[in-house]
């Protein structure tokens, strides 16, 4: 998430979440953990919103590479995890989340969310699960 110093580009959810004035883009607070090890090619954005589809073009990127499953994981399980789970489903995606890989600053949001988007939205999967899905469909095909 980035946005102007002047947060005019912030719409109305600035008012609900004053924290997003430290988010000015090009600064400290927005620049990439370097330990996703992101590559030449690595497809990036910036988002605005809860969900990762909102104002973004997101879902067509992910269409235009044949892409049906979304891995989701964030910071916050109760609000931006949960909403890109509900607008990746209706977008035709697949949405799996890891519960290892989010988090809320409340336990019992968290808790109820996933329990939530596993009913409803997407499947909740083992950390595990979806490392070793993952390491399955990367390796080479041998000939």
């Amino acid at each position: 998430m980035g946005y102007r110093a002047d947060l005019s580009d912030a719409g109305v959810w600035q008012r609900k979440m004053g924290g997003m004035a430290s988010l000015v883009e090009g600064s400290d607070n927005v620049r990439l953990d370097p330990r996703l090890d992101t590559v030449d090619g690595d497809s990036i954005m910036s988002k605005k919103y809860a969900s990762c589809f909102a104002g973004t073009d997101l879902a067509a990127r992910l269409v235009s590479q044949g892409v049906d499953t979304v891995i989701v994981t964030g910071c916050t399980t109760s609000g931006c995890v949960r909403a890109t789970v509900v607008d990746a489903v209706q977008s035709g995606f697949r949405p799996i989340v890891a519960p290892e890989a989010v988090g809320d600053r409340s336990g019992a949001a968290h808790r109820q969310s996933l329990l939530d988007m596993d009913a409803k939205y997407g499947d909740v999967v083992p950390l595990d699960e979806v490392i070793a899905h993952l390491s399955h469909i990367a390796r080479p095909v041998e000939a």
